[in-house]
């Protein structure tokens, strides 16, 4: 039953909030020295931007099949469980092969395991909260989960200090806190619910509720796709601040502060979209996206790019978890996690697109010109997602 207590925050709320921080810890140990390690195995800026709009395409694209698995079961919990721990274990290999392709068939099975994770358990986040509260137990998640990502390249620093240029000592340790993320999801209880048996499961159903949708649905999910393919791997952002000067550490430090940032402003930001209107909010930090973008396109000193990024912080604390409410908002219960998987879906598509966009225009016409692109999309956007239906 959906929270109508003063707190919005249940024990589930708490418990999937702690998984994802754990699992995020797991992840961001690794994700800010990928773009250091990968150049020193031969990666280019190009190939980066192949493997991480490669795998996030099947992340988004495995998380509307799996949604619409777990609305047909009328069961959460079971993904839940598989996603996070094929994720645990499918990083640490990363970090001892040099063969490309291994290395994308690894970070593939990673975001695997996050599609099918996903969309069951923001079903599950949408099933303890109301349409009145939904953005601030969506934001609170998105903060735990991003706290996760604070603490992640802290250890990760620990650990280099402790091991000096030995990244294998990073992509092993983080396969504790990844095993202890997917063991935690076994203390989750769930309400079996009604399978959704209506429509027969295919690998189409990854993008096929889209077509089905109501018009609101197709609308909000159109806008977010064309600012997806303008919004390249954030990689991109800290292989610049690296070539601007800031060695490894400070490097690893702006990203620990973008990380804070979001994380402690998530649940505010969620609040002030449920009191004063989620499309305000989102179209904020759309136009906070432009000036970060744009910014980092033109600046190249290292105080004003550390500005950005926590600015950054900003943005993404003002969207995230709006963004995840709107979409469970506009989805029927029944149909919640294939909505949101659905939606996940399209937005996968564009991330491979702006990971081969954004690789193609830093390849061939230079960073400036990638993220002047990026932030002339998202303030073209800002006025059309004022006027959606949220």
């Amino acid at each position: 039953m959906p929270q109508t207590s003063t707190s919005p925050l249940s024990r589930t709320v708490w418990l999937l909030s702690l998984v994802s921080m754990l699992a995020d810890i797991a992840s961001e140990m690794l994700y800010p020295i990928l773009p250091i390690y990968l150049p020193s195995i031969g990666f280019s800026a190009a190939w980066i931007g192949l493997l991480e709009g490669t795998a996030e395409a099947v992340a988004g694209l495995s998380k509307g099949l799996f949604g619409a698995l777990s609305d047909r079961l009328g069961r959460r919990l079971p993904l839940v469980n598989a996603g996070y721990f094929l994720s645990a274990i499918a990083k640490p290999p990363i970090g001892f092969i040099s063969f490309a392709p291994a290395v994308l068939l690894l970070r593939a099975l990673d975001r695997l395991g996050k599609g099918m994770r996903s969309a069951p358990r923001d079903a599950l986040l949408a099933e303890e909260s109301s349409p009145e509260t939904r953005a601030r137990v969506f934001g609170f998640h998105r903060g735990m989960d991003t706290f996760g990502a604070a603490i992640g390249p802290a250890l990760a620093l620990f650990l280099l200090w402790k091991f000096p240029g030995d990244y294998r000592a990073v992509f092993l340790w983080a396969i504790v806190p990844g095993i202890a993320a997917a063991a935690l999801t076994f203390v989750i209880r769930e309400k079996r619910k009604i399978p959704n048996k209506t429509k027969r499961l295919t690998l189409r159903h990854s993008l096929a509720y889209w077509r089905e949708a109501t018009p609101a649905y197709r609308h909000f999910t159109a806008l977010m796709f064309i600012f997806a393919l303008a919004n390249s791997s954030d990689m991109f952002l800290l292989i610049r601040m690296k070539s601007a000067g800031l060695d490894d550490i400070q490097v690893i430090g702006a990203y620990i502060l973008f990380n804070l940032v979001f994380a402690l402003l998530s649940y505010p930001f969620g609040a002030l979209s449920d009191k004063f209107g989620k499309r305000r909010i989102l179209t904020g930090g759309l136009l906070i996206f432009g000036m970060v973008y744009c910014g980092f396109g033109i600046m190249n000193n290292k105080a004003a790019l550390l500005a950005l990024i926590i600015l950054y912080g900003v943005y993404n604390a003002a969207t995230q978890g709006v963004v995840s409410a709107v979409i469970a908002n506009l989805c029927p219960q029944n149909e919640r996690a294939a909505g949101i998987g659905s939606f996940a879906g399209l937005q996968s598509i564009g991330s491979l697109g702006a990971g081969l966009i954004a690789g193609a225009i830093w390849t061939v016409f230079g960073p400036t010109a990638m993220f002047i692109f990026s932030g002339a999309t998202a303030f073209l956007l800002a006025p059309l997602v004022l006027r959606v239906k949220t």
